[in-house]
This record gives structure tokens, sequence and C-alpha cells, in this order.
């Protein structure tokens, strides 16, 4: 069966809205989601990026201080999310109680048993959700990036579930994409991805953020640009 063809009679959790088990038993993830609720009230952000590890482990980079943090950003990322929970998550309060002018979601990389449809329309159903709570907003939604050392199945099916944001993306108003080039990470000549970039062939090293956020945060920028004359940003922030 293609990847990009539903399982018959199964209904797609990707889209079915589920908070994270608590099978460690330290309630982590419910205390993550509970802090996200208090700083989207709390710290009147205009940038907000939502999603799994990709955006979460930007916290401990040097990136987020220099480039994000100046943008009055906040980060809602947590380790291992799947598209049913970044969506439960919106749909309890972290969407809430705070007007950003953009607002940035990546995911989709953790969501190994569903097809590429079904996570596509997880993320929409995730953008959907986002732009019930927030009308006015910008909506970034960031192309999942490849994975892997070598070609696999995996990053055929990310490459499909892009192929599908991008022709989604042109039918909803003030919703943007940034179409991560695999060619960032993925050398020509072999396929493979290098250590210097995603240390576990996954997750970014300070390098691989760099290439990574590079198209991110021309984006915001571009968006935030009209905001910034009115002097809320400074020409610094926005450089």
């Amino acid at each position: 069966m293609s990847m990009s063809t539903k399982s018959n009679g199964n209904s797609n959790t990707a889209t079915k809205p589920t908070p994270v088990e608590d099978v460690r038993g330290d309630n982590n993830w419910m205390a993550m989601h509970q802090r996200f609720v208090t700083e989207a009230q709390e710290r009147e952000p205009d940038v907000v990026l939502i999603g799994d590890s990709l955006f979460a482990n930007l916290n401990i980079a040097n990136i987020w201080d220099k480039m994000f943090a100046p943008l009055h950003c906040l980060n809602f990322g947590i380790g291992g999310d799947q598209t049913q929970h970044v969506l439960w998550r919106c749909m309890n309060g972290e969407m809430d109680n705070m007007s950003p002018q953009v607002i940035v979601l990546c995911v989709g990389t953790n969501n190994y048993d569903n097809t590429s449809e079904e996570t596509y329309e997880g993320i929409m159903a995730i953008v959907s959700s986002i732009r019930e709570r927030q009308p006015s907003a910008s909506i970034v939604i960031v192309g999942i990036p490849p994975r892997g050392r070598t070609h696999n199945k995996l990053r055929e099916k990310i490459g499909e579930i892009n192929l599908m944001l991008a022709k989604g993306v042109k039918d909803l108003a003030n919703t943007h994409l940034v179409a991560i080039d695999p060619g960032l990470f993925i050398n020509p000549y072999d396929n493979t991805i290098n250590h210097r970039d995603m240390y576990d062939y996954l997750h970014f090293t300070a390098a691989g953020y760099e290439k990574f956020c590079e198209p991110i945060l021309e984006e915001i920028q571009t968006l935030l640009k009209d905001f910034s004359k009115s002097g809320n940003f400074s020409d610094e922030q926005l450089s």
C-alpha cells in the first residue's frame, strides 16, 4: 500500500487530539504544556514556535538567543510530539490569551505509524485549530526536513508530505510554507546526511540549525516587516 493512501477502516490518529501518555510517571509532558499555557498568558509574545524536538532543541542553541529571542518569541516545542499531540495542546490553552503576529509550526517527523496523507491531514488540522483561535495571526508551516544517514522510506514519506503541504497551503489565507531544501543537508553524490549537520541524523547541530533556521527567520522577518514600522522592533532585531 502506498504511503500516501489511508489504511482502510482505520480512523486517522494523526487528526485526533491526544495528550501524551505519562508512561515514565514524571508528568513531564503535561507540566511543559501547563508552562506554555502560562507563558502564553503572561509573556505577550509576537512570535510563537510550536512543534516537536526540532523546535524544542532550539532553546539550547546559540541561534535562539541571537536571532529568535529578540523577536519576542516563545518556543512551544516538545520532543517526540506527533501531530495529534500538538493538536491537543493547541485546543487546550496554548493558543489562547495572547495575540502573536506570527505562529510557526513544525511537526510530522514523528508520525511513524501514519501514512503521508494522514500526517498531512494532521498538520492541516493543527493549522485549522490555530486559525480558529488566532484569526489575525500569520501562520507559517515549516516543511519537514530529511532524516536518516542514507536514503530511506521515511525520507520518501517526508517528501510526499511536503508536496501535499505545498499544494494545500495555496488555498489558505495568511498561511505560508517554508520549504526546507533537502539539498541543504543531503550530499548529492551519495545521498547521505552529515553528522556535522544532524548529530544523530535527525536532530540538528549548531551548524545544522543555522541552515534550518535561515529561511524560517527570513519568512518571520518578512511577515513582521509592516509591524516593525510601528516601532515595536528595532532594525537590529530584524537584521
